[in-house]
């Protein structure tokens, strides 16, 4: 759909010359166009624009057309301007009152005043905020729209130096009991430590939660054994599991959502943590499980070094395709990110912990990509060559970024309040995400959704569930191994599984 060829071509009309397109609804075959106009209309002027409207609907639709008039207030718009600032420019909504915006209407629109601490300009004129309420202004209201400025002397606090508990009493594991148990393998499990929680070598410990994969494989000597993976809500673990011959039938016999528990081995095996799963039998979370909070240093009170930037993506989806988000789902936010860093630990436990050189991240809200975050991050020691190689990232281009524990923090306040969602995220980009989020007492406890787990449930007929594999299947280009590029892409695909599954 053409909106802007549209309404070119109704504004044609005297009547209709500063029309906007309030929304679009289809029912059956019959499209309506729901237009708002600031001048007093006639019947022909509705004909005029039906007619009009009938050249941008697919064939076999009836374009028909709502129209009203509503001439707009100045308290109607100083609400619109808050509200826009809230969604898609936090960091500047939080500097600006309601009281504050002085809102002046002319016969062709009007004009908007935005006072502003002068240490905040830079913040401003880089993201491109006044544009972005020019552009969204238009969409809403009748006539044309400007902003301007008015910068003032404010001070502009810091991140609030909150003492934090000592590390031992912050990072215990946490554990809840398994309810609905009912042995397969004859295991003895009653508790269940939160996946998220696993993070050393430890022997007898028992996990629960949904299977999201499992797959059947072979020993060399012929030997079955199963690879599967379950997910507690609060991160995602990959366990191998070698049957027994008396029960490797009922094994055989579980499938993705099914809810069992694992009891085995937290092993280090290649520098990585590997669970070795005893035994699987069936077993469930407690009913309206809520993952335990623990003891965290509050959300900052404004962004430091990495402002967050409007975004849109022009290609979510035309108006008439039927794979339609949940109304539920667009209630929701999400920040969907990706990392590239300077190797694959991210656990101590395995060494030198690797270390984040980038993280890009995208927000969902109401169903649509609105905001981006974006930053290098400085790095002490000289890239690998491989990583060069692989991500095109110089030691070059990290000099001059904010180190992580900035970074970190104005990232904890991007995704404050929100779910997240990464591409094997719970294998490894969570993980870098605790590790230098607890470092600076930001202890990230968001649900977690991880779109590779979604792949392998929802797209079985893939032969490799690898983002560019799934890109690929949607047609979603993008340069892969740039955080940023990962992560919107990832957010595409995301939108596209909660069209087929409820998330």
């Amino acid at each position: 759909m053409k909106s802007e060829e549209f309404l070119n071509g109704i504004r044609q009309r005297e009547n209709l010359g500063r029309a906007v397109l309030k929304k679009l609804e289809v029912e059956k075959n019959t499209v309506t166009f729901y237009l708002v106009t600031d001048r007093t209309y006639t019947r022909d002027d509705v004909a005029f624009a039906e007619k009009t409207a009938a050249a941008f609907v697919p064939e076999g639709y009836r374009a028909a057309v709502s129209l009203v008039k509503s001439v707009p207030d100045a308290e109607g718009v100083r609400r619109a301007v808050l509200d826009i600032l809230k969604r898609r420019f936090p960091a500047v909504a939080a500097f600006v009152s309601h009281e504050e915006i002085e809102v002046v209407i002319d016969g062709n629109g009007g004009r908007f005043f935005i006072p502003i601490g002068e240490n905040d300009r830079a913040l401003l004129q880089s993201d491109g905020v006044i544009d972005a309420l020019h552009d969204e202004l238009g969409r809403m209201f009748c006539g044309t729209w400007y902003g301007e400025l008015r910068f003032e002397q404010r001070e502009r606090g810091e991140i609030e130096e909150t003492a934090l508990p000592p590390a031992e009493r912050i990072l215990p594991p946490r554990s809840f009991k398994i309810e609905g148990y009912d042995p397969i393998d004859g295991g003895e499990a009653a508790t269940a430590i939160y996946i998220s929680d696993l993070n050393k070598e430890v022997q007898g410990v028992s996990v629960c939660g949904d299977i999201t994969f499992i797959d059947e494989r072979q020993t060399k000597t012929g030997k079955p054994w199963f690879s599967v993976t379950v997910t507690d809500g609060t991160g995602s673990l990959r366990a191998s599991y070698f049957s027994k011959k008396a029960t490797v039938e009922k094994i055989r016999g579980l499938r993705a959502g099914m809810s069992v528990a694992l009891t085995g081995d937290m092993e280090l095996y290649n520098g990585s943590l590997s669970f070795k799963a005893k035994a699987i039998d069936f077993g469930s979370r407690p009913k309206g499980f809520v993952p335990e909070a623990r003891p965290s240093r509050p959300c900052p009170a404004q962004y430091r070094a990495v402002f967050p930037a409007p975004d849109v993506n022009m290609v979510q989806g035309g108006m008439f395709d039927r794979d339609t988000l949940p109304e539920a789902f667009k209630r929701r936010t999400f920040v969907v990110f990706d990392l590239e860093t300077t190797g694959l630990n991210m656990n101590p436990i395995g060494g030198q912990v690797d270390r984040i050189i980038e993280i890009g991240a995208v927000k969902i809200v109401g169903g649509k990509i609105s905001e981006r975050f974006s930053s290098f991050v400085s790095c002490p020691v000289r890239l690998p060559d491989e990583i060069v190689k692989l991500t095109g990232i110089t030691d070059d281009m990290l000099v001059g970024a904010p180190d992580i524990s900035t970074v970190i923090a104005d990232f904890f306040r991007f995704a404050y309040g929100a779910e997240l969602v990464a591409h094997n995220g719970f294998m490894f980009d969570f993980k870098f995400i605790r590790y230098y989020g607890e470092k600076e007492g930001f202890l990230f406890e968001n649900r977690l959704h991880d779109t590779l787990n979604l792949s392998q449930e929802l797209l079985p007929m893939l032969p490799r569930h690898g983002l560019d594999a799934i890109a690929e299947k949607f047609g979603f280009t993008f340069n892969h191994h740039r955080a940023y590029d990962d992560a919107f892409v990832t957010a595409k695909i995301f939108l596209e599984f909660a069209k087929r599954k409820e998330i």
